[in-house]
C-alpha cells in the first residue's frame, strides 16, 4: 500500500506487487487505558490494506518525542528492524503530528503512517457508493490539510506570473492548501444534497410508521452476515476490518407481528476512529441517530470484547443514539469453548453506567439464537405499534413519551434473569 519511499538497494530482490512489509510500532504514552500491548488490531488493519506485518515494537514514553515521537534511541532500534526485515513501511498505532512524520520518514528511509491515516486507506479501498466514496474524500482531504508543513521541497518554491495560477510570489504550499481548501468546500456542498435526500427517506418512513433498527457495532463483529441472515440479502461480508462501509437498507418480514421493519446495516466502529472520519460520516451514521432499536452486534469471542462493546457505545453517546433503546447482540457463539457458552439464550447485562440491557446469543454463521432475536425484534416493534396512535396525535404527544419507556422496560423485563459470563 505505501511504496512512497524506496527502502534501500535490496528491497528491489522482492516482488513489488506483493504486500509492503511493515513493521509495527505502538507507544504507550503515560498509563493509556486503551493501550493494545498486542498490536493485533493494528496488524489486522495493516492486512486489510494489503501490507504484511514482519515486526512488532513497544515503546513506553512520559510523554511523546516532539522531533520522533519515539525518541531518537527507539527510532534508531526501529532503523535496523526496518533494514533486518527489509521493511518498505512503518505503521504507527497512535496519531503523529504531520513533523513528527516527515522526521520519522527522513530519519527511518521509508514511508510512515499513523493509525488514522491507515483508516483512511481501508475506507478508501472499501467505499463503493457514491455517497461512501465522497465522505472518505472529505476526511482524505481534511487529513491531507494538516500534512502541509513544507513535507516536500517543491513546496517552497514560489508560484505566480503570466499563466501560472496564484498571486505573484504565492507559495507552492500556499496554492495546495487553498486548492485542498476549495475542493473541501466542494465536497461538502455534495455531501448536503446527499443529506438532504437521505433525510427525504427517513421522513418516507417515519409516515408510513415503519419500525427502524439499525446494525451497530465494532468492526468485524458480523453485522453484514447476520444482516443477510435476517433480510435474505447478498451484502459483501468477509472476516476482515472494515469489509463494508456504505449503509445498505431492506424491508424484514416479521412473522410474529406480520409486519415489517427497516433494517439498516452501517459502518463498523473502531478504537480512536479519527474524529475527522466520524464527521464526514455524518450521513450514514445518522442511520442509527434516527433508529427505533439499536441491533448493537458484538463479537463474542473476541478477548478485547468488553472494551470493544465500550467503544460503540462512547461513538454512539458521540453521534445522539446514545438514549436510543438496545438490544445486545452477542454473536459468533460459534467459536466460543465449550465451559464458556451461555446457559440461556436470552439474559440481561448490566453496563457500567448502570443501564441494564437485553443479550441474546446467537450465531449468524450457523444460524444459532435467530429465531429468538427475531422474537425481541417482534415484541420491540409491537410496543412500538401499540403507540402509533398516541405519536401521531399532537394534543398527546406529551403523553406519547411512555413509548421510549414502555420498549425500554419490554427490553429490561427478563422475568429475574441475570448477567451471565462468557
Amino acid at each position: 500500500m505505501f511504496r512512497d519511499v524506496v527502502v534501500s538497494s535490496d528491497a528491489a530482490s522482492f516482488d513489488a506487487a506483493g504486500p509492503a512489509r511493515a513493521i509495527l510500532v505502538g507507544v504507550e504514552v503515560g498509563r493509556a487505558p486503551t493501550f493494545d500491548e498486542s498490536l493485533d488490531e493494528l496488524a489486522l488493519l495493516a492486512e486489510s490494506a494489503g501490507d504484511l506485518p514482519v515486526a512488532r515494537v513497544i515503546a513506553r514514553r512520559k510523554s511523546p518525542d516532539p522531533a520522533l515521537f519515539v525518541g531518537s534511541g527507539k527510532a534508531d532500534e526501529i532503523k535496523l528492524l526496518v533494514g533486518m526485515h527489509r521493511a518498505e513501511v512503518v505503521l504507527f498505532d497512535q496519531a503523529l503530528g504531520a513533523a513528527q512524520q516527515r522526521n520519522l520518514e527522513r530519519h527511518l528511509g521509508v514511508a510512515v503512517a499513523d493509525r488514522t491515516m491507515l483508516i483512511l486507506e481501508i475506507f478508501a479501498d472499501r467505499a463503493q457508493s457514491h455517497e461512501g466514496k465522497l465522505q472518505v474524500e472529505l476526511a482524505r482531504l481534511q487529513y491531507l490539510s494538516t500534512r502541509l508543513v513544507r513535507r516536500w521541497s517543491h513546496l517552497e518554491r514560489q508560484r505566480g506570473g503570466i499563466g501560472n495560477r496564484g498571486g505573484p510570489g504565492e507559495a507552492q504550499i500556499e496554492l495546495d492548501r487553498r486548492m485542498i481548501g476549495e475542493r473541501i468546500k466542494s465536497v461538502k456542498e455534495r455531501l448536503v444534497k446527499v443529506k438532504r435526500q437521505r433525510n427525504t427517506q427517513r421522513r418516507s418512513r417515519e409516515r408510513s410508521q415503519t419500525f427502524r433498527v439499525s446494525l451497530v457495532g465494532y468492526t468485524n463483529a458480523g453485522k453484514s452476515t447476520l444482516f443477510n441472515v435476517l433480510v435474505k440479502a447478498r451484502a459483501y461480508a468477509a472476516d476482515q476490518l472494515f469489509a463494508t462501509l456504505d449503509t445498505t437498507t431492506r424491508q424484514m418480514h416479521i412473522a410474529q407481528t406480520g409486519r415489517n421493519v427497516a433494517l439498516s446495516d452501517t459502518v463498523g466502529f473502531i478504537r480512536d476512529l479519527p474524529h475527522k472520519l466520524v464527521e464526514a460520516f455524518e450521513a450514514t451514521l445518522q442511520e442509527a441517530a434516527q433508529a427505533d432499536l439499536l441491533l448493537h452486534v458484538v463479537d463474542a469471542s473476541s478477548p478485547n470484547r468488553d472494551e470493544q462493546m465500550a467503544e460503540v457505545q462512547r461513538v454512539l453517546e458521540s453521534i445522539g443514539a446514545g438514549d436510543i433503546p438496545q438490544l445486545l447482540v452477542f454473536n459468533k457463539v460459534d467459536r466460543l469453548e465449550p465451559d464458556q457458552m451461555p446457559r440461556t439464550s436470552v439474559d440481561a447485562i448490566i453496563l457500567p453506567d448502570g443501564r441494564s440491557l437485553p443479550r441474546v446469543f446467537i450465531s449468524a454463521a450457523d444460524g444459532q439464537g435467530i429465531e429468538a432475536l427475531r422474537q425481541l425484534m417482534a415484541d420491540a416493534s409491537a410496543v412500538a405499534s401499540s403507540d402509533s396512535d398516541l405519536l401521531a396525535e399532537p394534543s398527546t404527544r406529551d403523553q406519547s413519551s411512555s413509548c421510549d419507556d414502555d420498549l425500554a422496560e419490554t427490553f429490561t423485563a427478563f422475568n429475574g434473569t441475570h448477567p451471565l459470563t462468557v
